[in-house]
């Protein structure tokens, strides 16, 4: 079982992720708190994924961010927004987030998304991509994107795309019929070849130089 923890300041948003979330066979809300009750809800209920509210009135969700990313075994933080262009956005990127969740995003949607989360992946919304890539990257990448990408293998560039639509390693392996270790190997690679360390960081640099295509939708599609 995944087991989810929900941070929102609004009840009915709380309420809404459990109801989808619960539905799915393999994945369970442990807890739903406001902000003021994160920090405590995580050591209690030691989840793997959160999904955090980065606007909150009781407490900041940057803050929030912060406190559990310094925990000794963190859980897996995704940002909740209903901005399409958060100025937070980057920041809470470089603070550790593995990605962000629109709060209009597809309830069919949502339990895969969770999985992925779980199995290491990266969602990120496009129209978020789009506002914060330049930002987020900033002066950090000392060469081009596209010089960067042309150091992958073609199975490394296929790799980086999957990752993009938000797969664990797992599912990539399933999608290119590679074992699970096989599919890691390819990851460190990919990270070591475009000098990041996070895979937001790769697929942000893939985005950046233009390697996954039309604009995809909040859902990786």
């Amino acid at each position: 079982m995944i087991r989810v923890l929900v941070v929102d300041d609004e009840a009915l948003v709380r309420g809404g992720f459990t109801y989808i979330l619960n539905r799915a066979d393999d994945i369970e809300v442990v807890a739903a708190v406001p902000g003021g009750q994160a920090v405590r809800a995580v050591r209690e209920a030691r989840p793997d994924v959160v999904l955090l509210d980065i606007r909150m009135p009781d407490v900041d969700g940057l803050t929030v961010l912060a406190d559990l990313r310094r925990m000794p075994e963190p859980p897996v933080v995704a940002m909740l927004t209903t901005f399409d262009a958060d100025e937070y956005v980057a920041t809470a990127l470089r603070s550790g987030a593995a990605g962000f969740l629109l709060k209009d995003t597809d309830p069919e949607q949502l339990p895969h998304l969770v999985r992925a989360l779980a199995e290491g992946g990266t969602v990120l919304s496009s129209k978020v991509t789009r506002t914060v890539v330049d930002a987020y990257l900033g002066t950090g990448v000392r060469e081009p994107a596209a010089r960067l990408t042309a150091r992958l293998t073609r199975r490394e560039r296929a790799v980086l795309v999957l990752m993009a639509e938000g797969l664990g390693n797992t599912d990539i392996g399933k999608r290119m019929h590679l074992s699970t270790g096989t599919v890691k190997g390819h990851v460190s690679a990919v990270l070591g070849k475009l000098e990041v360390g996070s895979r937001v960081q790769a697929v942000l640099i893939a985005e950046r130089a233009g390697l996954l295509g039309p604009a995809r939708d909040g859902n990786g599609r």
